[in-house]
């Protein structure tokens, strides 16, 4: 799981699909060791936790029964989930762009004793073939990050056998409308929600170092439904009593009166 959040838009030109590919690899592959010393612990080596509210899988059973399943994990991280997934008995694929990322998946590998293939490719092209798995998933990894998630929807949609299910967790789409502060300054609304301008970091000399997307709500749901799914529910997470965990702009505070984590489950029919 790699959450960051829905920053206040940023005015800037436009991105293109390669500079948001060239940043976004960049930027985890130089922040993958800072990542896993703040998030690791909560996240654990073996463990499919779905948000910061701390929905775990294990808990929620959003994939369904998984026991022999073929099961592609994309923007793995450190591809906790998808060691869990296979001490359930599954046969996942972990997939990340950043290679920073993948080498946290071989250090947690060899200390869990639980291994999982590795693949460094990009949402957008999938190094599958079609029909290829049972279940495509991801804990806000690739989606918020790339310029044409519908693309990465289709893309999805190819790879996953008819009758398989695809399930993400992406920041809540209303968070776009505040700041991403844990406190009672980030209760207050300073962004349009309807403004998809993306949230954009460069450096000095003007190039992308940072990129993170907004969809609405409605938005997601017409990507899912153009790539030939049904979406079957939209999970909430409430913020359960006793977490008083902060996570960047994640806290108890917010997590009382509003979602922080919105989650897709989706079928592509048979």
């Amino acid at each position: 799981m790699a959450p960051l959040s829905a920053r206040p838009a940023a005015s800037s030109p436009a991105v293109t699909e390669s500079e948001a590919r060239r940043a976004n690899r960049s930027w985890w592959d130089l922040d993958a060791d800072d990542y896993q010393d703040e998030h690791g612990a909560f996240l654990g080596d073996a463990d499919f936790v779905w948000c910061p509210e701390r929905l775990r899988e294990a808990d929620a059973g959003l994939l369904g029964d998984v026991r022999g399943k073929k099961i592609l994990e994309l923007g793995a991280g450190a591809a906790a989930a998808s060691r869990w997934l296979r001490l359930q008995g599954a046969y996942p694929m972990a997939l990340d762009l950043s290679a920073g990322m993948l080498r946290h998946a071989l250090e947690a590998a060899a200390r869990s004793g639980v291994s999982v293939p590795l693949v460094q490719a990009d949402a957008l092209a999938l190094p599958f073939a079609d029909d290829a798995f049972d279940i495509v998933c991801t804990a806000f990894g690739a989606i918020p990050f790339v310029a044409d998630s519908a693309a990465a929807m289709r893309e999805v949609a190819r790879v996953l056998r008819p009758g398989g299910s695809w399930v993400f967790s992406v920041t809540h789409p209303m968070r776009w409308a505040f700041w991403d502060e844990p406190d009672e300054s980030g209760l207050v609304v300073r962004n349009s929600y309807f403004d998809r301008t993306p949230y954009v970091e460069r450096d000095e000399d003007g190039s992308v170092t940072y990129l993170e997307q907004h969809r609405t709500l409605g938005d997601r749901i017409r990507e899912i439904v153009g790539a030939g799914f049904v979406l079957r529910d939209l999970v909430e997470p409430e913020w359960p009593e006793g977490h008083t965990q902060i996570w960047g702009q994640w806290s108890p505070l917010r997590g009382r009166l509003f979602p922080g984590t919105a989650i897709f489950v989706c079928d592509l029919p048979r």
